[in-house]
């Protein structure tokens, strides 16, 4: 099994930047989650194109212009991806206004084990006898947490089933990570728009200039993690990106402890302490099998 170093610390800091947001967004009031949305959004489209000149990669973004031009699927793929991610960043972005947070967070409890399963079953991956470990490490701690909450709903299911897709489609459009964000983006626009306008409070960059800067660089931690993430996940077997995603809600837990102030319950312990181990296994288990890639890499022939 020959592993991208550089897909593990995309994934690692992709879940870095991502747990910097929740504590962000408080700072956007008067913004309600649905404008957050969409200015997230529309604010991503220059931030991203803006990444594309800097890496050098605007003759990959023409190429995936012409390319939907030629290929009426990948036409059809594009507004497919773009609902799909669409979905999970509106309900992401619901669910605490509507007090459903609890079974929306279980779901992203499950999201890795739904993306090891994936793996396995769509791309015949085998995990390595650590990963398997860590696999069942993570369980049990999500196992704890759906007994501990009674927290399962749609919502759930929505949020650990929605995201597996995703990437196969992703996967199966060839398309490099920043050009396939720009056309999501695009896709997504013009109901970000509409969002804007017909639901957008009045007033709210003007009595509050500071927003000016604040949305922007909300968009920039946004885009730069997405396009990590996404990046990662095309460098990763599937199975091994899922695991790794357990490093954001072990990071998302530090930031509410640390940042927002919110209280540990102590029955959570035994839901954490399994996924905080199967993250450190997953951590030496890379790190064991990227210094034998080394090794071999410079061992004379």
């Amino acid at each position: 099994m020959q592993l991208s170093g550089r897909g593990v610390a995309l994934s690692v800091g992709a879940s870095m930047l991502f747990a910097v947001l929740p504590g962000y967004v408080q700072w956007l009031t008067p913004l309600d989650g649905v404008q957050v949305f969409a200015q997230r959004v529309l604010w991503s489209i220059p931030l991203v194109l803006l990444l594309v000149l800097l890496a050098r990669q605007t003759s990959l973004l023409r190429a995936s212009f012409v390319r939907l031009r030629r290929e009426p699927l990948l036409l059809a793929a594009c507004p497919l991806a773009a609902a799909l991610i669409g979905v999970q960043w509106g309900l992401f972005l619901w669910a605490p206004l509507a007090g459903h947070m609890l079974e929306v967070s279980m779901g992203y409890f499950l999201l890795p084990l739904a993306m090891v399963l994936t793996g396995r079953l769509f791309y015949g991956e085998r995990l390595r006898p650590l990963q398997q470990l860590a696999v069942t490490c993570a369980m049990l701690g999500v196992l704890h947490e759906l007994w501990r909450t009674q927290a399962f709903s749609w919502l759930t299911l929505i949020t650990a089933l929605g995201y597996p897709p995703y990437f196969m489609l992703r996967r199966w459009m060839r398309l490099d990570a920043l050009s396939g964000f720009v056309l999501e983006m695009l896709v997504l626009a013009p109901l970000a728009i509409w969002l804007i306008i017909a639901y957008g409070p009045v007033g709210a960059f003007s009595d509050r200039p500071l927003l000016w800067l604040l949305v922007p660089v909300m968009a920039l931690i946004g885009t730069l993690a997405f396009a990590a993430y996404m990046a990662s996940s095309r460098l990763l077997p599937l199975g091994l990106f899922g695991i790794l995603s357990y490093v954001e809600p072990v990071l998302l837990f530090a930031v509410a402890l640390l940042v927002l102030g919110e209280r540990f319950d102590s029955g959570q312990w035994l839901t954490y302490l399994p996924i905080w181990g199967a993250v450190l296994l997953v951590g030496w288990d890379s790190a064991r099998l990227l210094r034998k890639q080394q090794r071999e890499s410079i061992r004379p022939r």
